[in-house]
């Protein structure tokens, strides 16, 4: 929850999954409803970029690879990246990767 409170903080619309009413979904159920939303999914979980490389229709998806961190470090590190992260979406990627030892 710090991330998407971080998020909001910061001016971005976001929404935890607990948030939405999801928490303990399955991903094709949290999927399914970043599709519906026109949301965008930000995950340490390789498994939705398996899936957003294999899908006709995905939703964006920010994959978060720093490792084991701290919430505190991992928010620090997006505060580095954010500019970076949107100027990417915006141009079309649909997965962007946010990797620790590229900030």
């Amino acid at each position: 929850m710090a991330l998407a409170r971080f998020l909001s903080g910061i001016g971005r619309e976001a929404e935890h999954v607990a948030d939405a009413g999801l928490a303990g979904a399955d991903d094709t159920t949290i999927w399914k409803y970043a599709i519906k939303t026109n949301s965008i999914i930000v995950t340490k979980d390789d498994d939705f970029i398996k899936r957003g490389y294999l899908a006709s229709n995905s939703p964006s998806i920010v994959w978060i690879r720093v490792g084991n961190t701290s919430k505190k470090e991992m928010i620090s590190i997006l505060e580095k990246t954010i500019y970076n992260i949107e100027k990417s979406l915006l141009s079309g990627e649909k997965i962007v990767e946010v990797v620790k030892d590229h900030v």
